[in-house]
């Protein structure tokens, strides 16, 4: 058989195996609909426009990393950095923006974030390139590797600010990332959008999908067909720590302040909209779509709990409940085949 075969063949068990997926993200949509009707019920204005746009905009930090989860974990891999690369981000893009504006560079507020921008990039591409590079050429287990970034991350953090929010942002700043148009939307919305449906095309209609999926289904086989799997692997790392870092970007955008403890533990959720959303953690399936789907519905019982008066605290036990419920689901359709 041809390499081009190979890699054709490995791409259409990828679309194959994602086939009863459609049918679990069905299940989402309705589940989505049902806990959103319940809280309506309990809570009168639970749909109010008002907080269908708070829901969406909260949400923008778990789908973003979720999206960049849904890469790494359909190649069979898993990065706990996320949160703590949002983290980090904002950061040195806080920081490199304040100082900028307030450091007489004679900058207006646009440039000065402009710059803060690309530092949080910067930062977002050298976390995932360590984490890409640890895991091809050094073969750390991603597990290990990404936790080891986790802690360091975390730590440059808290070195950078000791533990202070980094303030003097122009408040033009979030004036931009909290502006509401056409009635629910915001920036932090529209670029979630916008990278979701560009993240969701190279995955699921371009030749950087089927290898990716190939290589979760079995990279001995992927590397056999031709595909340069540790390159692969890099970009898949890159990619997630990119999109962690325009999450961190536009969490500062919407506070009008750096925070350090923006993003911490926000890889459970991450990790829970992936799964939720159908993904296997041993690679090989997983869509946009329910990692979508997945994210919104956390953000709607969290953001129904905080209505409601629960306390924050049983946000993390409830996504672990529904982290472990989703696991243990994939596992007897496993069994099941």
């Amino acid at each position: 058989m041809s390499s081009s075969s190979a890699v054709a063949g490995q791409g259409g068990a990828a679309w194959l195996a994602r086939r009863p997926l459609v049918k679990q993200q069905l299940m989402l949509l309705l589940g989505l609909v049902i806990i959103v009707g319940a809280f309506e019920i309990l809570n009168v204005g639970f749909l109010s426009a008002d907080n269908v746009s708070s829901i969406l905009q909260d949400s923008t930090e778990t789908i973003l990393l979720a999206f960049g989860e849904t890469l790494v974990i359909i190649t069979g891999g898993i990065d706990i950095s996320v949160g703590a690369t949002l983290g980090l981000s904002g950061i040195l893009g806080s920081l490199v923006l304040v100082n900028v504006n307030q450091g007489g560079a004679g900058l207006g507020a646009f440039p000065s974030l402009l710059l803060g921008v690309l530092a949080a990039l910067a930062v977002g591409f050298v976390i995932g390139l360590a984490n890409g590079l640890m895991v091809t050429k050094a073969k750390v287990t991603p597990f290990i590797a990404t936790l080891a970034m986790l802690g360091v991350a975390t730590g440059l953090t808290f070195v950078l600010t000791n533990g202070v929010d980094v303030s003097g942002m122009s408040p033009s700043i979030a004036t931009w990332g909290n502006h509401v148009f056409l009635g629910i939307l915001t920036l932090p919305i529209l670029v979630t959008a916008i990278l979701g449906i560009l993240v969701g095309l190279f995955l699921h209609c371009a030749r950087f999908g089927r290898w990716t999926f190939a290589i979760g289904s079995n990279a001995r086989a992927a590397r056999g067909a031709g595909i340069p799997v540790q390159r692969h692997l890099l970009k898949i790392y890159v990619l997630a720590g990119l999109l962690s870092a325009v999450s961190g970007v536009l969490v500062f955008m919407r506070l009008g302040t750096g925070s350090p403890l923006e993003g911490a533990n926000d890889e459970l959720n991450a990790i829970a909209a992936v799964v939720i959303g159908g993904a296997s953690l041993f690679g090989g399936t997983g869509t946009i779509l329910g990692s979508l789907l997945g994210a919104l519905i956390i953000g709607v019982i969290v953001n129904g709990l905080i209505v409601a008066g629960i306390q924050p605290y049983w946000q993390t036990v409830i996504i672990g409940v529904i982290i472990a419920v989703a696991v243990m689901m994939q596992e007897r359709g496993r069994a099941r085949d």
